[in-house]
């Protein structure tokens, strides 16, 4: 019995040192946070998606500056997509702007967007942002 709790401790001290890191490792103040709003034509729709979840997973796997990259839709109108979009800084972004997959996402979409509007983001509260990943996982 004591070595399973012995067990169970190293494992909880070492999920709350991995969390500890993850908190650590990016400054709220310098995060680069968006919200694209974007409509598609409605012929290319479900061509658009399916480019946009491979180029936003990829972006989530595969770099690290990557924060998020969280696609959604209007309920009322599927063609009326919402990115959100959050970047550990602003180089972070750039080096995103210049991957493979974005390239890919970018140049295959171009003809399938009818509006794109960038809107740059501040947190009103930074602090509460690592928590709410914090539940996610």
């Amino acid at each position: 019995m004591r070595k399973s709790f012995l067990i169970f401790l190293t494992i909880i001290f070492l999920i709350s040192c991995g969390q500890e890191q993850r908190s650590e490792k990016y400054n709220i103040n310098d995060m680069m946070i968006r919200i694209s709003e974007i409509e598609i034509i409605p012929e290319y729709l479900e061509e658009y998606l399916a480019i946009l979840k491979e180029e936003s997973k990829a972006s989530v796997e595969l770099e690290p500056g990557v924060i998020s990259i969280y696609p959604m839709y209007q309920k009322e109108n599927p063609t009326e997509i919402r990115i959100l979009e959050i970047y550990s800084n602003t180089k972070a972004y750039e080096a995103h702007l210049e991957t493979p997959h974005f390239q890919h996402y970018k140049t295959t979409t171009l003809k399938m967007v009818k509006s794109l509007k960038l809107v740059d983001m501040n947190a009103i509260d930074g602090g509460a942002m690592p928590m709410i990943f914090k539940k996610i996982n």
